[in-house]
């Protein structure tokens, strides 16, 4: 249901608020731009996108990409390096809610933690571009004492036929897209062309900032999700929320992960779908 305060202002059909984490500064981490068909394939390298959560280990802890400390278990991380590895936090295809609450619990469960996997795709302290990186990568591992630790595999990409050939079997396979990475490109904090991420729709992250009750059937619960977007854009979200979701809304301050078909001129998205809680904050 939702809570007393979305009740008490119901009469309103909205409620707004704002929330304030404490965390600490989010990792610097290369941020992916979208791949549209047509763009050059040259020098581009490919491979699986995981749907899991942005993990980026320091040397000494791991991290979320909105700077959070992920509180895995010892044995986890022991035999990590002491260099930076940036990768994904994955419990295998179609698991994201099993990885989401095993690494967002700051009390690490032995069990859960056995079903994950450390897919590392990149070096962010190692010189050279991203082909060198690469290679560095490819020696460093896998680590015998760390098998849950793996060096996401790479291909070189072709023609976009190719690429969307490869798309469609990884997306039959349970997958969620491809990411493509320039081999002649450097470690760059920001969102760039230098890494691209391959998708059969669009989706994009806003947080919560309001709840509006709904008509009919939802006239007691939730009837969509009032977000906001990185860029400061609002709009409503409700296609997409399961029963459970109008039960118990995601808390306003939470992200959450949208699909879309375009934009509209003003730049707000068309047929805005909510997909699922995200498990940590983006950052551009």
């Amino acid at each position: 249901m939702l809570n007393r305060r979305s009740l008490l202002l119901a009469g309103l059909g909205l409620t707004l608020g704002r929330a304030t984490f404490a965390r600490n500064a989010a990792p610097s981490l290369m941020l992916a731009e979208v791949y549209r068909p047509g763009m050059s394939l040259d020098d581009y390298w490919v491979s699986e996108k995981y749907d899991g959560l942005r993990g980026y280990w320091d040397g000494k802890q791991l991290w979320t990409r909105g700077g959070e400390p992920v509180a895995a278990p010892a044995w986890f991380t022991a035999s990590l390096p002491r260099q930076p590895l940036d990768g994904e936090l994955w419990a295998g295809r179609g698991r994201f809610a099993h990885a989401m609450s095993t690494v967002r619990s700051q009390t690490p469960n032995d069990a859960a933690w056995r079903e994950m996997r450390f897919m590392v795709f990149d070096l962010p302290a190692q010189p050279g571009d991203f082909t060198t990186r690469l290679a560095a990568l490819r020696k460093l591992l896998p680590i015998t004492d760390a098998p849950w630790v793996v060096a996401v595999p790479q291909e070189r990409a072709t023609t976009h036929a190719e690429l969307q050939a490869l798309l469609d079997k990884t997306m039959k396979m349970g997958g969620e897209g491809l990411m493509l990475h320039r081999g002649s490109s450097p470690y760059r904090s920001e969102r760039n062309n230098d890494l691209l991420k391959v998708k059969p729709y669009d989706d994009a992250e806003a947080r919560v900032v309001g709840h509006v009750t709904g008509k009919g059937r939802n006239s007691a619960r939730l009837g969509a999700l009032i977000v906001e977007t990185p860029e400061g854009k609002r709009f409503r979200l409700g296609s997409g929320l399961t029963d459970a979701d109008r039960e118990n809304p995601p808390a306003i301050g939470t992200w959450v992960t949208y699909r879309f078909n375009g934009t509209h001129p003003s730049g707000l998205p068309r047929f805005a779908r909510f997909m699922r809680v995200r498990g940590d904050a983006p950052h551009s």
